[in-house]
């Protein structure tokens, strides 16, 4: 099993380098937090396109604390669930602000303390704000995951402690994004192309839906 893995992280590393990338724009921590509260359930894109205004308009993380829940409700409507997301975006830096000195945390507890804040996002912030090797599991990495043979796991918690017992912790970081790759481009839910794909002779799953 472990010769497996690390055969396949190498053919990762091949296809995808081994520089550390993430795919939503930010300039400071707080504004990948929010990003990251966006993209539940919303693609990246979307996100991107949406925070490109949205962190002009509210330019620090007080004027979010601050927003009028209606304007910030609109303003996040285009990433789906803008409702909750707006008051979680809001009662998270009212938080920050009043009992964490308005510094995000790299404590993964206190980070899921937040509202609107799992396990996924708080990892997204260990991830690239602190270089804390951490497995992020969203539904590209919980596929892909599964289809390499890397957990047979189910729950997203379960497959983020699975993998952290089999991947060398020097690549925690860079699976996230290796296995987000390849689920967009080849390992797709609905219709993986196994032929094309780079990993087709070492993937156990070739070929199954």
């Amino acid at each position: 099993m472990k010769k497996n893995i690390h055969q396949q992280i190498d053919r990762l590393d091949e296809e995808y380098g081994k520089e550390i990338r993430i795919f939503l724009d930010y300039d400071k921590p707080y504004e990948l937090l929010i990003a990251t509260i966006l993209s539940a359930q919303c693609t990246d894109k979307r996100v991107n396109e949406v925070t490109k205004d949205l962190f002009r308009t509210y330019p620090s993380l007080v004027s979010f604390a601050e927003a009028e829940i209606k304007e910030l409700e609109a303003a996040v409507k285009p990433c789906g669930f803008y409702k909750m997301k707006a008051a979680h975006i809001k009662e998270a830096a009212e938080m920050i602000i009043d009992e964490l000195n308005g510094e995000i945390p790299s404590d993964i507890d206190l980070l899921t303390s937040l509202p609107g804040v799992g396990r996924k996002t708080a990892n997204v912030i260990r991830t690239h704000v602190f270089r804390i090797p951490s497995i992020v599991v969203d539904t590209h990495v919980k596929r892909v995951s599964f289809r390499l043979g890397w957990t047979r796991e189910k729950d997203p918690v379960r497959i983020e402690y699975d993998l952290m017992k089999k991947i060398p912790e020097d690549h925690w970081c860079l699976v996230n994004q290796d296995l987000i790759s390849l689920g967009r481009s080849l390992c797709k839910a609905r219709k993986p192309d196994c032929d094309g794909c780079f990993m087709s002779d070492i993937c156990p799953k070739n070929g199954v839906q």
